[in-house]
């Protein structure tokens, strides 16, 4: 069991994270891709990734076991804010933290976080290589984290940021009804709020106390059945638990890619009406941006995403609030309307 204890202090610092974490996806889809379980949702994912694999994985397959312990390194918080940032923060990690993460692994167990099955006697001699070489083997990781990311990941990103996407809607949307208390409860099945205390089935005992830090929650495709932490406590607290939209019915694998190839028709029809860019800028507003994050989320600069908001706003596809210092840019009904080919609900 899994016991997350929070303050007053906390809960007020309780945040959804913006996005997929690429790293964190990644990380937990090489689980996904060695894991028989799971054929409805993940086996033709399965096979397609196989096939496009060219590359060696061993060194992920050394430093990810297939349970237990895998090193907090290589889910940097940076990992929210995409894939390069996330590889820039692995390529300055610290040797002596490396060495010490991976002191732990190589220990076949960490408190808190199970056995480090995989990390046994006959993966000792190479991962002794590895904490004895420093940081010279992280080109080498990065290679290969870099080669699997494309083969497994990139080709569904458009569907984990569709799914990700509708949790944080549900969740914002129960944090606008009741507070982050709401927000709490309304968490998938294996997470409980029973206040001022998160319960989360977990392969081991464990208590995480926040101590004002607050929390980041953190939705993923890839997670199944249970949540998942960082070991070190004094990293930022985050959990990582399964996004609810898929945990039901999840479109992987040929789905999935047949999935982007409706949203791909889908949004060349929406660029003949509205011209592409619009379309992307528009598609890009979600569930609500900022002027900065749409410029982000589309590709285009400050003063381009500012320009077409104000278009789309005065078609009334658009409703934009202040928003501190900011402005927060919303889709109306005709613009949701628009995205999805359909009517305007009454």
């Amino acid at each position: 069991m899994l016991r997350i204890h929070f303050t007053g202090v906390d809960l007020a610092r309780v945040r959804m994270a913006g996005r997929p974490d690429a790293l964190w996806e990644t990380i937990l889809s090489f689980h996904r891709l060695r894991d028989r379980r799971d054929a409805r949702f993940f086996g033709e994912w399965r096979t397609e990734t196989r096939s496009r694999l060219n590359g060696e994985t061993r060194m992920l397959g050394m430093l990810i076991p297939g349970r237990g312990y895998f090193p907090d390194f290589l889910t940097p918080v940076e990992g929210q804010y995409g894939w390069d940032v996330a590889l820039d923060a692995l390529r300055g990690i610290r040797p002596e933290r490396m060495r010490r993460e991976l002191t732990l692994l190589g220990a076949g167990s960490a408190a808190g976080a199970g056995p480090g099955a995989g990390a046994g006697a006959s993966m000792a001699p190479r991962l002794r290589e590895f904490m004895d070489g420093g940081t010279k083997h992280l080109p080498r990781l990065l290679g290969e984290l870099r080669a699997y990311h494309r083969a497994a990941v990139e080709p569904y990103w458009t569907h984990i940021q569709a799914q990700i996407e509708a949790e944080r809607a549900a969740r914002g949307r129960a944090l606008l009804d009741g507070g982050a208390d709401e927000l709490l409860a309304s968490l998938p099945p294996m997470l409980r709020w029973r206040a001022p205390v998160l319960e989360c089935d977990y392969p081991v005992d464990r208590d995480v106390r926040l101590r004002g830090r607050g929390l980041l929650l953190q939705p993923s495709f890839f997670c199944r059945r249970t949540a998942v932490t960082l070991h070190d406590p004094e990293l930022p607290p985050v959990l990582v638990y399964p996004a609810a939209s898929h945990l039901a019915s999840a479109p992987t694998g040929g789905e999935a890619a047949r999935t982007v190839h409706v949203e791909e028709q889908r949004q060349r029809t929406l660029g003949k009406l509205v011209g592409h860019t619009r379309s992307v800028v528009l598609r890009a507003i979600g569930d609500g941006a900022t002027t900065s994050e749409l410029a982000r989320r589309a590709g285009v600069s400050l003063a381009s995403a500012s320009q077409h908001a104000c278009v789309m706003r005065e078609a009334g596809l658009v409703t934009t609030l202040r928003h501190g210092n900011a402005v927060l840019h919303t889709v109306t009904p005709l613009g949701a309307a628009l995205l999805k080919g359909g009517a305007v609900a009454s």
